[in-house]
């Protein structure tokens, strides 16, 4: 009687062979695999594996600094993928910094910037920003990816659609060496400008009911150029965070929790109730503007008549 033969794991495949085979696994499928053993889990933490995923990922990576700081992180690239790629979960915005707290707000922050056409390159900058100015803390948080006056504007690919842009902007900290994603990958609206008819495309992250990070990509219909990519942070009434509540909010969304969904649809809804909740927001705000109006012409017609009487009957 044939005795039957032990049957055959994955463990059994060579090293190079499983190595080769996790090459081809993106993030979350790479982090999965590297739970099934403890084979699979040292070929998975191998750090060029999380090296290639991270810089096929956001092409900006390849600046200089960027790669001599990532070696820096703790579990160096797998560690910044996983503060990287999720999404950061909703939080309460924090209120403005003072004295103490202030000191540890981020003093540098490090834009990695990547807009891309299904998958074809359209622009990676790395912006390098001083926070810890007096002017930056108590102006508007916004960052501009392009300067409009540079005559080389990046150019749309032939026959792009802004529906199928994709942009990656992730904040680094690398003083304490953390990071987060921005924005959404997707656009989460699409408009035309009502004066320029430039083509207005907007990423955004929704962090809670009071605060969501967007960035703007301005595009010129008539010759494709990209005119504008910029970065701000506003509160729900549709007012500009200053520098240092922006810090504020960037820090806890660091520190905090990631989130697991990835779809653009989510993204895309949080964005429209966020944009819902602000219009009713704006609406009440008219509202009891108007009421104040009819309150002061009712006293104001008041004080007429009472004037008006008092000069009749005297």
């Amino acid at each position: 009687m044939a005795t039957a033969s032990p049957a055959t794991t994955i463990e059994d495949l060579h090293a190079d062979m499983l190595t080769r085979a996790l090459r081809h696994l993106d993030g979350p499928a790479l982090a999965a695999a590297s739970c099934a053993n403890v084979h699979l889990r040292s070929l998975a933490s191998q750090p060029d594996l999380w090296c290639d995923l991270c810089l096929a990922t956001w092409p900006a990576l390849h600046h200089p600094r960027l790669l001599r700081l990532l070696s820096f992180f703790p579990n160096s690239y797998r560690s910044f993928f996983s503060d990287a790629f999720p999404f950061p979960s909703p939080l309460t915005v924090i209120p403005p910094a003072a004295g103490d707290d202030e000191a540890s707000l981020p003093s540098e922050l490090i834009s990695a910037v990547d807009l891309q056409h299904r998958g074809s390159p359209i622009l990676s900058r790395v912006l390098e920003t001083d926070t810890s100015t007096a002017w930056f803390r108590g102006a508007h948080f916004r960052l501009d990816a392009l300067d409009p006056k540079d005559s080389s504007l990046p150019t749309l690919l032939a026959a792009a659609t802004p529906e199928d842009l994709t942009l990656n902007w992730i904040f680094i900290d690398p003083h304490r060496r953390r990071a987060v994603r921005a924005t959404s990958r997707r656009p989460v609206a699409i408009d035309k400008h009502w004066i320029t008819g430039e083509t207005v495309v907007r990423f955004a992250t929704v962090l809670g009911d009071g605060c969501a990070i967007g960035v703007v990509a301005t595009c010129v219909e008539e010759t494709g150029q990209v005119r504008e990519v910029s970065l701000t942070a506003e509160c729900v009434d549709g007012v500009c965070l200053s520098g240092r509540d922006g810090l504020a909010v960037l820090r806890a969304a660091m520190e905090g929790s990631r989130r697991r969904e990835e779809a653009a649809e989510a993204e895309r809804r949080l964005w429209e109730e966020f944009s819902g909740l602000r219009m009713r927001r704006k609406e009440a705000v008219s509202r009891r503007e108007q009421m104040v109006d009819l309150v002061c012409a009712a006293v104001a017609a008041a004080g007429l008549l009472a004037l008006f009487a008092v000069t009749v009957f005297r």
